[in-house]
């Protein structure tokens, strides 16, 4: 083994090559006598240091090692002469560092500095920092060993308390990501893995109250003690290539458990239903017996498919279902529950500037007199034609709009075009009957803005009398109507505009009402004339037309007149029509269609009346 440097001279030689360098108030024409006691007081100070020191040559070979270093590894310092310093403190375990390592050694990198774990030989390891550099002047480097044992302590104890929770002692949100994050990672899975991963987030119903009304120190003692059973939990159902699942408490009331190398959906549900039940049997704290539950929102997926980000809002979102279906209960994320959320979402979040942007468009069914078959009028139902979703009936968005106030915005936008519309078809169709015109209206606009004022502005702009409009508003709206709503749609009434009860039968129903507020139609709700229908196989429910009947004949003695919703056959036609029904409304006279089809219809119909008023003239004299 060649223990020498590639360089010319001894060891000896090149140290006090070193001094020169080093000390350049040296001359280099010294007299050997004082050269020597330089290299002397060099070498008693490299021996006598407290930090552990070899010197290397370019072979890698150690040249010279301090008693410091051959304490450090459990030697005396001339057993290490001659040793490859790389195997001494285990510079090849990793590539990068071993590359660099030799960088150094032939004089193209500075300085490389790296930690290592090392193993001494009365069997306990310490950590180390190990760091080279030339030595100036020769081929050599000067390689230094700490024992940063004691600081990688400290670093541990303060990485310990800043990644858990104190309350609980379990991994906090930090931890928790961090090793989300890691699991997530696909090299991770590349030996023997499911490449699935799993979570249960939950939080705790009723825990508030506890806080509220016991204090928070029994609210913390309570937090251990779920801490406490979900990690049972874990353990107990825990098989996964780490031995268990992560347990976190990420704030507040709210729980996670991580499982990596998922098996499946069935595995998620296993767990969170032992989650479930643990939680809910009672805690005995501070002499007191607590009962709390959980929600539990449970997500499984493909590591690959997914991001930690995705994975935590599907988990929020399922949580929220999990809460809003009636807590204490663990509910699976669904995909296509949570598209028709991001849609909802996403139609809440477009929907004001749609309206500015023109977005909505009118359609048009008929209200046909069910004894002459003559359209008496029509109403008016809003589409959306959205740029992503396409055609949106109102069912989709209406809903939201009165959710977050952008149906009086919409509503007024929808009279508005109704009404012109109305007047555009009086003007070019004229007529001593013209059709009128209905639109819904929701409660919130009577709440949230001038209706009354809005409706008078609007049939005046478009030259509409007020007899040619009418307002739908639903039975629940309209029966508990009191106060200001009461007052605008009396208002409405008085100013010659009509008022429909929609749906009439599914909500209240409180006939004392009807005798009380300024109401002329009732339209009737489409399940009562479904029963009307022959079908293979089934009769029509003679109870329908019983109540049908009933309620118009009650409508009629109030001086109102009924509208049937959904008529689709000519048979229930004829049933509605024998009742006593005035008009009917559905897909047997037509679906909702453009104004221009409604011209048409209105044209045919003028166009008929006129031919049967000249047919009914006598002949002149001959």
């Amino acid at each position: 083994m060649s223990g020498t440097s590639e360089g010319t001279g001894s060891a000896a030689d090149r140290i006090r090559s070193a001094i020169t360098e080093r000390h350049p108030a040296v001359p280099a024409t010294a007299t050997p006598s004082r050269a020597e006691s330089e290299l002397r007081d060099y070498r008693a100070a490299f021996n006598a240091a407290h930090l552990a020191m070899a010197v290397v040559d370019r072979g890698g070979y150690v040249v010279a090692a301090n008693q410091a270093l051959a304490e450090l590894l459990g030697t005396e310092p001339h057993a290490l002469v001659e040793q490859y310093a790389a195997d001494l403190v285990d510079l090849a375990a990793e590539a990068r560092t071993w590359q660099a390592y030799q960088e150094v050694l032939r004089g193209r990198q500075a300085r490389l500095r790296c930690t290592r774990r090392l193993k001494h030989p009365d069997g306990h390891s310490l950590w180390t920092e190990v760091t080279l550099g030339p030595v100036p002047g020769t081929g050599d480097v000067l390689m230094s060993v700490a024992d940063i044992s004691d600081r990688r302590d400290l670093q541990a104890r303060l990485r310990h308390l800043q990644m858990h929770d104190p309350v609980t002692r379990l991994p906090n949100r930090a931890l928790f990501f961090e090793r989300l994050s890691a699991a997530l990672e696909h090299s991770s899975y590349e030996q023997g893995g499911t490449g699935r991963i799993g979570l249960c987030y939950l939080d705790l119903d009723g825990f508030k109250a506890v806080n509220d009304t016991l204090g928070h120190r029994v609210g913390d003692r309570l937090l251990t003690a779920v801490a406490a059973r979900l990690t049972q939990c874990a353990d107990q159902s825990g098989y996964g290539r780490t031995g268990g699942h992560l347990v976190a408490r990420l704030g507040g009331d709210e729980f996670a458990l991580l499982v990596e190398d998922s098996t499946g959906t069935e595995q998620l549900a296993e767990l969170a239903r032992s989650v479930l039940a643990a939680v809910q049997e009672p805690f005995e704290l501070a002499g007191q017996r607590l009962s709390v539950s959980a929600s539990i929102g449970v997500v499984e997926r493909a590591t690959e498919d997914t991001s930690a980000t995705a994975l935590m809002q599907a988990a929020d979102t399922t949580l929220y279902w999990a809460k809003a279906d009636g807590k204490a209960r663990w509910t699976l994320f669904d995909p296509e529950r949570n598209a028709h959320r991001m849609t909802r979402q996403a139609l809440s979040s477009t929907l004001r500037p749609a309206v500015e942007r023109g977005e909505f468009a009118l359609e048009y069914q008929p209200l046909v007199d069910l004894e002459s078959g003559t359209v008496r009028g029509v109403e008016a139902l809003v589409r959306w034609n959205h740029p992503q979703f396409g055609t949106l009936t109102p069912n989709r968005f209406i809903g939201i709009a009165e959710e977050d106030g952008s149906i009086v915005q919409l509503g007024r936008w929808v009279l508005q075009t109704a009404c012109r519309q109305a007047r555009r078809w009086q003007i070019e169709q004229p007529s001593d009957s013209p059709v009128f015109v209905s639109v819904n209206v929701a409660v919130r606009q009577v709440w949230d803005s001038d209706l009354v004022g809005d409706v008078a502005e609007i049939l005046a702009d478009a030259g509409l009398a007020p007899q040619l409009l009418q307002l739908e508003l639903t039975e629940s709206a309209v029966m508990g109507s009191a106060g200001r709503p009461l007052q605008a749609l009396q208002a409405l009434s008085d100013m010659g505009v009509r008022i429909a009860i929609d749906d009439f039968g599914t909500g209240y129903s409180n006939l004392a009402y009807l005798s009380r507020l300024p109401v002329s139609v009732l339209k009737l709700d489409g399940s009562f004339v479904h029963g009307f229908r022959y079908e293979e196989g089934t009769h029509p429910n003679p109870a329908d037309e019983t109540i049908v009947e009933a309620m118009v004949q009650l409508a009629h003695r109030l001086g109102l007149t009924v509208t049937a919703e959904c008529v689709e056959t000519a048979g229930q036609a004829a049933r509605l029509r024998r009742v006593g029904c005035d008009t009917g409304q559905g897909w047997l006279y037509s679906r909702a269609v453009a104004p221009e089809v409604i011209a048409g219809m209105i044209g045919r119909q003028a166009a008929a009346a006129a031919a049967s008023a000249s047919a009914a003239q006598p002949d002149g004299p001959a």
